[in-house]
């Protein structure tokens, strides 16, 4: 157990800082080569920061730990809409603009609706084309209708690739570590999940949905809580809402096109979709509300997230303590 914690968390905190620098040395190169700011923000930029769930998740399906792929599919989207919004909106009421409202919460809700009702049962090939479909007709979307000086795809790009010349063999290297070092850290974070739910006894969906969720979305919480703090909340939620497209639509898909296979966890399966889909639906009630998320609302979301850690545990942290005891 010991050895499988070590191995979670060594993997989760080399995964976080690995995943950043590949999407920044890759959104630096789009950059060189004068690749559109809205391809950048949508697409590169877009499955960059779900690099994480996509490489946690496809593995765990690909060795046959299908519960861990969905387990931090459903605890990633729940904890950035709950945990992640939560944590910023304490520090700063987080605005949410009208276009934002009429575009991207809808587009949010329904991936998570789709995701949520495809993953009963077993997830299939074809469930997993279905959700591939989707996210590139999504991709397709957000691109034939943003202009190519769109705000928020400019203020992405400008995140990531900062104020300092494009030198293109270092904007390579920083891209290929990057992402060898995801990939690597990802295998780790798995055994390491796996070795903890076989010493615990817990199904590998609840530590999915709980360390390795924490652990994914924790770049999320970092960026957010300090972006609150220093009051650039503009696209601090879109970037949490469309997190939850990439995870519900092309990890989705990848875990169906790599290790389909049936959901054993059916507790995950059909209680952790339900709670996903109310606290989903719950955020974006709170933002059509007032247009913004204050202390208030967030305390909800928080004790949203405490009750669906506690619901879907089902009993099995009280019998893991007991096992760490003995």
């Amino acid at each position: 157990m010991i050895l499988g914690l070590i191995f979670a968390v060594a993997g989760l905190i080399v995964l976080a800082f690995a995943a950043d620098h590949f999407v920044a040395g890759a959104a630096r190169l789009a950059v060189f080569y004068n690749v559109s700011p809205v391809v950048i923000g949508a697409v590169l930029i877009g499955f960059g920061t779900s690099a994480p769930e996509m490489v946690v998740s496809g593995i765990a399906a690909g060795q046959g730990d299908l519960d861990i792929g969905v387990g931090n599919i459903i605890g990633s989207n729940v904890a950035n809409i709950s945990l992640v919004l939560a944590a910023a909106a304490v520090v700063r009421t987080i605005p949410v603009d009208s276009a934002m409202l009429r575009r991207e919460v809808p587009i949010s809700v329904a991936s998570v609706l789709v995701f949520a009702l495809l993953v009963q049962g077993e997830i299939t090939r074809f469930k997993g084309g279905v959700f591939a479909g989707l996210i590139l007709a999504f991709l397709v979307f957000v691109l034939r209708s943003s202009s190519s000086t769109d705000g928020s795809f400019a203020g992405d790009v400008g995140e990531f690739v900062g104020d300092e010349p494009v030198v293109v063999g270092k904007a390579a290297t920083r891209a290929l570590v990057g992402l060898a070092f995801v990939v690597v850290s990802s295998y780790f974070i798995v055994n390491g999940a796996e070795r903890v739910a076989n010493a615990l006894e817990l199904s590998g969906g609840f530590v999915g949905f709980t360390l390795v969720a924490l652990g994914t979305s924790a770049p999320e919480l970092v960026t957010s809580v300090q972006a609150a703090r220093q009051g650039e909340t503009e696209l601090l939620v879109g970037n949490l809402l469309g997190s939850n497209v990439f995870n519900s639509l092309a990890v989705g898909g990848i875990i169906g096109l790599v290790g389909p296979g049936p959901v054993l966890d059916t507790t995950l399966a059909e209680t952790g979709s339900v709670l996903m889909v109310v606290i989903v639906i719950t955020s974006a009630v709170f933002m059509l509300i007032g247009g913004s998320v204050g202390r208030n609302k967030a305390c909800v979301l928080f004790f949203l997230w405490v009750v669906s850690v506690v619901v879907l545990s089902g009993g099995d942290t009280a019998e893991a303590a007991l096992t760490v005891l003995r």
